[in-house]
This record gives structure tokens, sequence and C-alpha cells, in this order.
């Protein structure tokens, strides 16, 4: 089945790489980022272009998530998927976040990821089917600070928001689910490890290597499939062996 996805901070990175997979399947991805340009240009470079639509979708921005719903009805009539993928990662001492630090991760991350499964969600629940995948982190699980103590803490809250709205929609066809990711091998780890910490970084890692987004987006793709029903309200850990329980 050929479904039409949705992926949030879709323009680099982990989102980037999660949208070429499923583009690459034969889906119909709607890449999204904080500005059309930054998606267009992603469309632009990917090898499966033709199976790409650029949409601005700032999560912070309140009026970007109702848009995009209208944009979505009026384009494909249906939303299959959901890949909430944008996040803000600041690395700050923990004693030097400034309350407007703090406030301003929450509102990307935790009120974004709040939203999205709201408003999103709400139009996936209304056409009776729908799989959500909410990007948390091991920061949010272990209490790690290494990526700011105000990232981790808003990690730790879309953990709580999955249980919440996948028993919102439980009996509606939509899903709700998490995955939490120890260090990839990205560039975001790299910016936060510098490269002569890296192999000492790496031997503290109980598998001794980093992971991979590309296994990151095969697992979307496994949570997002129809077969998945029976999956909800799970956090999937994928670190490492960093955090087990």
């Amino acid at each position: 089945m050929k479904q039409v996805v949705l992926v949030t901070g879709a323009a680099s990175g982990l989102g980037n790489v999660i949208a070429e997979y499923f583009a690459a399947q034969g889906h119909q991805v709607i890449v999204s980022a904080s500005s059309l340009e930054k998606a267009e240009n992603a469309k632009a470079r990917s090898p499966n272009a033709e199976n790409m639509f650029a949409l601005k979708l700032d999560i912070s921005v309140d009026q970007d998530f109702h848009a995009a719903v209208q944009w979505i009805q009026q384009k494909f009539s249906k939303l299959d998927v959901l890949i909430n993928n944008a996040t803000v990662t600041k690395a700050t001492p923990v004693l030097e976040i400034t309350a407007a630090d703090f406030d301003w991760i929450t509102q990307v991350n935790q009120r974004g990821t709040f939203q999205a499964c709201q408003i999103i969600g709400k139009y996936m629940a209304d056409q009776g089917y729908g799989r959500i995948v909410n990007m948390a982190s091991l920061a949010g699980q272990n209490g790690g600070t290494a990526t700011g103590a105000h990232y981790a803490a808003t990690k730790g809250a879309i953990v709580t928001l999955t249980k919440i709205f996948a028993k919102e929609f439980a009996a509606k066809g939509v899903t709700v689910n998490a995955i939490a990711p120890g260090p990839m091998e990205s560039p975001i780890v790299h910016s936060v490890v510098s490269d002569e910490k890296m192999a000492q970084f790496i031997q503290n890692i109980p598998v001794k290597a980093l992971g991979s987004m590309e296994f990151i987006a095969e697992t979307c793709a496994l949570l997002a499939s129809p077969s998945a029903a029976f999956v909800t309200g799970a956090t999937w850990d994928i670190n490492g062996g960093l955090f087990m329980r």
C-alpha cells in the first residue's frame, strides 16, 4: 500500500534520511521544514524527488499546523503517516540555561509535538486511520544532559505525550508510538562530541558503535505500516545498550 507520509524537520539530518527512505519505497512524502525554501531544496537534491512534496511547517507556529492540514486535504484527501521528527538541540550546561532558552526549546520540541499529535492526529482520527511516530531520545530516559537539560526534559515529555495520544486515538484507527534513539552516526552527534573525544565516546557505548539513521528510518516504516495496528503507546529504544529496562 502506497501511503501519504508527512515528515517534520525533513530538510536535513535524521528527518531527511527518514523522508528519503519512504520516498524510495514509492510512498508520497511531504517534506516539511521551517521554511518552504529549505523543504524545496531538500526535494531538489533528492534522487526520489518525484515522490516528494515540499511544505512549510514550522512546528513552533500554531497556524502552520492548521494550514498544513488544509493543504494535505486539498492535495491528497488523506494522510496515512506522521513522523514527528522536527526538533531543536542546544547543548548548554544545566546551570547556564536561561528561562528564554528553556521556553524556546519547550515550545519547539514539546509543544510542537503536542500540537502535531493534537491537530494532525485529529485529522487522522476523523478519517479513521493513521500512524504517528514521535521522535523521543535516550536523553529523555536517562537524564542525559550532553544535548542540554532542556532538550532532555522535552524528550521525556514526548514519551508521555505518546501514551496520552495513543489512548485518545486507540479506538479510532490511529496508533501513536515513539522511537528513542541513542547516539547516531549523524551531524548532530558530531556537533556535540568533538573529533578528539569521539573514540572514547564510542567506547562508552556497550555495542562499541554509533547507531544508524537508516535503521531508525526502517523502524519508522515498520511502525507506520498498516500491519502495526497492535502497537500503540510504545517507545522503542534504539540505543546500543546504553539504557535498558
